[in-house]
């Protein structure tokens, strides 16, 4: 069935009309024809307000995804030394065996006097570097176990410490900045059977 324009009784009815798709005028007159004009107005707003919220949703999502994408990028920056930091640290640990094993008498040798201070030169230079990228080593002796930077190896007897306290170290615990490196393998103390 051909739906014609109704024919508009005045001008005013006419600038009305004007734009308005030919799907939403009918046949009808009068009072019919403005409650399928105010139908169809109330679609068209729904249909608006529904779309503006989408935009809005659609706009949140990218800011959050912008800003998850900003974050990932700042941590890989912060932490891309994490896997060549923790192997480097047996390099560290391999020093301070070095400097440990050397008995003060040695020290004093002039043939090892050189290697001596070589090796404790390497060792201040290492510290160094680690410092410069947030690497610090995690406190452990005379304190409380902590299991979220130590970890308890053994238990020792002690009638001198608290239970709970870390009394020897085996290996140093590092961060790098507000992360877990490595934990502080440890022994802590018990009370005396």
């Amino acid at each position: 069935m051909d739906k014609k324009k109704p024919e508009p009784q005045d001008n005013a009815a006419a600038e009305e009309l004007k734009g308005v798709p030919e799907e939403f005028l009918d046949d009808a007159t009068g009072d019919e024809a403005e409650g399928g004009f105010e139908e169809a107005l109330a679609q068209l707003v729904s249909d608006l307000d529904a779309a503006k919220q989408e935009v809005l949703y659609a706009k949140a999502d990218t800011q959050n995804l912008r800003r998850r994408m900003e974050k990932d990028i700042a941590d890989a920056r912060a932490y891309a030394a994490t896997g060549f930091a923790r192997d480097i640290l047996s390099v560290s640990d391999n020093l301070s065996r070095a400097i440990g094993a050397i008995s003060p008498d040695l020290r004093e040798d002039e043939k090892f006097k050189g290697l001596v201070a070589g090796i404790e030169a390497t060792m201040r230079e290492l510290d160094k570097v680690f410092t410069q990228h947030g690497i610090t080593r995690i406190p452990a002796m005379g304190l409380p176990l902590d299991p979220n930077q130590h970890q308890a190896m053994l238990e020792l007897p002690s009638s001198d410490h608290e239970p709970g306290t870390i009394v020897q170290e085996m290996q140093a615990g590092y961060m790098i900045k507000d992360r877990l490196l490595r934990p502080a393998m440890v022994g802590v103390s018990k009370k005396p059977d």
